[in-house]
């Protein structure tokens, strides 16, 4: 009898800040084949790690690596999470997905070194965006975030509903002026095809292949890779958590899961903020909520009762392109604070 394996198929799921990912992934896994078992590596630019727990009641098996970017450590560190991750869970397939400020390439180039040479079979790479971003020179010119696309086997036009006609106008454009037989599919809500994660992988040419090495993120040890779930230490009330490098800066608290928070003072305080990102799954005295919010507009959904008594703290992370005022985003969090639960 053969002892060969049969290779893991690996799709790196890639974009920009907020444009989606965890959204799509969220909808893959719920769309996969029946009886598989999907595993996902997830990395964030911020340190306090979300997407986790936006992810956990997806029935897939999660991994993250918050803080930074896996592309920064793609050697040893990156292989050890990828080792855990595939020994513990032993994925029909798995999905990676990079930080929104990182560089696709040297996962990649990890993903089909020899190191998994028979271990991983990495399929078409998907890129989420947002056309309404093409017309934004802010992205536009962001060495990563056409690398992003450049690197795409497969793009993906998120948030069709949110674009007016110049913005069609604009992505139709582009596409021509691409010159390259790719599919791109037009989307709302992330709704991605699981097919489409089979389709072919291509050569590209990278418009910035040295970018990002001169602007690395904050680079991690092998032993905050194997214990990359944050956690609040015992006899804390919250922590703080801080990061910054390509021009972005991040801030984010993780407060005991016995605090809850006036929801609707919450939901006001930060409809008020135009930061480039907001995510949290927060205790209210609603219940537990997650928070997304992306350039002033917010969207909240409660969690289901089961998940949420399964989160062990609540999570909040603010990302902006000027330094975060952290003090006063402390004091506004701790006035919103209403009770202990059960006191």
């Amino acid at each position: 009898m053969s002892n060969t394996r049969k290779k893991i198929p690996t799709n790196i799921i890639t974009g920009f800040l907020g444009v989606g990912k965890t959204t799509a992934i969220t909808h893959l896994l719920r769309n996969k084949p029946e009886g598989e078992r999907w595993s996902v590596l997830v990395n964030e630019f911020g340190e306090v790690g979300i997407d986790g727990a936006l992810l956990k009641d997806s029935g897939a098996f999660v991994r993250e690596v918050p803080g930074g970017c896996i592309c920064c450590v793609a050697g040893l560190p990156m292989k050890i999470a990828l080792n855990m991750l595939i020994a513990t869970t032993k994925p029909d397939r798995l999905l990676v997905e990079p930080t929104g400020l990182g560089h696709p390439e040297e996962i990649i180039n990890t993903l089909t070194g020899e190191y998994y040479d028979g271990v991983l079979d990495l399929r078409a790479t998907l890129t989420l965006f947002d056309p309404r971003r093409l017309r934004d020179a802010r992205y536009r010119d962001n060495a990563n975030f056409r690398d992003q696309l450049a690197v795409a086997d497969v793009l993906v036009a998120n948030k069709m509903d949110m674009c007016a006609e110049e913005d069609l106008a604009q992505l139709d454009t582009w596409l021509v002026q691409q010159q390259d037989q790719r599919p791109c599919y037009r989307v709302v809500q992330g709704t991605i095809d699981p097919r489409w994660l089979d389709e072919p992988r291509r050569v590209h040419q990278l418009q910035h292949p040295g970018a990002h090495q001169g602007a690395r993120l904050s680079r991690r040890s092998s032993s905050e890779l194997l214990n990359a779930r944050v956690q609040l230490p015992e006899g804390k009330d919250f922590i703080l958590r801080e990061n910054r490098g390509q021009g972005f800066y991040s801030c984010g608290w993780m407060f005991r899961r016995d605090w809850q928070f006036d929801f609707n003072g919450l939901f006001l305080w930060l409809m008020g903020l135009n930061l480039v990102r907001i995510k949290a799954v927060i205790n209210t005295d609603q219940g537990v909520h997650s928070f997304n919010a992306e350039e002033g507009v917010l969207s909240v959904n409660k969690l289901d009762e089961e998940l949420a008594q399964d989160l062990p703290d609540s999570r909040i992370e603010f990302i902006d392109a000027s330094p975060l005022p952290i003090a006063q985003l402390q004091d506004n969090l701790l006035q919103l604070l209403k009770f202990l639960e059960g006191k």
